[in-house]
């Protein structure tokens, strides 16, 4: 039976269980049973019929409340698969190298455009990089202790689904320069990144290697899925942008859980959650789990 998950930014207003179900009744899908995951914060309303009405149905509450909306089956996902940058961590990883080269405004502004599907990720992201050209290497370690902080619950998140042996993932467009610490910090098993070009201690303005980019990230998430054994209604994917969307495309297709973590409008069209009120930690109530079981 499917489930829609409620979580208030703060509180659960009075009132809004009932209009919940009364949303989802009206609309022929039959509310049959409600559970609170956290009292005031989190519930579950139970249900009979279409994934898609019930989304269509509770649409009016997201102003408020992040709302999940998946089958019950597999409900704690064995595999996750993030992006990082504005998921995992509060930046833009190139935008920040940017500012320490007096051009964020310029590669920014292309960044924006590749995260809201505006510009090809791949084209975008060698034209940013090739502006970097000359950057002293030292600026990477700079700025990942100036500029670089994890989201709020993204260690929550990480050592909570690895504490049930989930497999963890972090794939990124961003840089392994970036990405292999942070992976590091929040306890992510695997990492693909893409590999900046170093040579007598400044940035030559090149990437090393294939791109990573929004079909590698999809492929990512089908390997890791098929040499584990994990079928894909067993899969939580999340990202924010445009190069997420056939990664986590590919896991709603399959019954698995595609978040979008303050999303583009682009890839928010396609998820089954949208995370827009609250931290990551809204992934693990998504998933049945209270704050009592959280790890860290």
């Amino acid at each position: 039976m499917p489930i829609a998950t409620l979580i208030a930014a703060d509180s659960t207003e009075s009132g809004v269980i009932s209009e919940a179900c009364d949303r989802l009744t009206q609309s022929g899908l039959g509310a049959k049973h409600t559970v609170w995951i956290e009292q005031g914060k989190a519930f579950d309303i139970q249900f009979e019929g279409s994934v898609s009405d019930a989304r269509t149905a509770l649409g009016p509450l997201e102003t408020h409340y992040d709302i999940a909306v998946q089958a019950s089956e597999s409900r704690r996902k064995m595999l996750l698969v993030s992006d990082m940058d504005s998921t995992m961590i509060v930046v833009e990883c190139i935008d920040e190298l940017a500012d320490y080269a007096g051009i964020k405004p310029e590669i920014a502004a292309i960044t924006e455009r590749a995260m809201a599907g505006e510009l090809d990720f791949a084209q975008a992201l060698t034209a940013r990089v090739a502006l970097l050209a000359g950057l002293d290497e030292n600026v990477i370690a700079q700025c990942l202790a100036e500029r670089v902080r994890t989201m709020p619950g993204a260690d929550i998140l990480v050592g909570t689904m690895r504490g049930w042996g989930a497999h963890t993932i972090l794939v990124s467009g961003g840089f392994t320069r970036f990405t292999d610490p942070v992976a590091d910090l929040l306890g992510f098993a695997e990492v693909h990144a893409n590999v900046l070009e170093i040579r007598e201690g400044a940035l030559t303005g090149a990437l090393v290697g294939d791109i990573v980019d929004a079909t590698t990230k999809k492929n990512v998430l089908h390997a890791a899925s098929s040499d584990r054994g994990i079928a894909v209604d067993n899969v939580l994917a999340v990202g924010d942008g445009a190069n997420d969307i056939p990664m986590i495309a590919a896991a709603v297709a399959q019954g698995g859980l595609g978040v979008g973590f303050h999303p583009r409008p682009l890839l928010a069209a396609q998820v089954n959650l949208a995370v827009r009120h609250n931290d990551l930690t809204a992934l693990l109530y998504a998933q049945g789990v209270p704050r009592a079981e959280w790890l860290s």
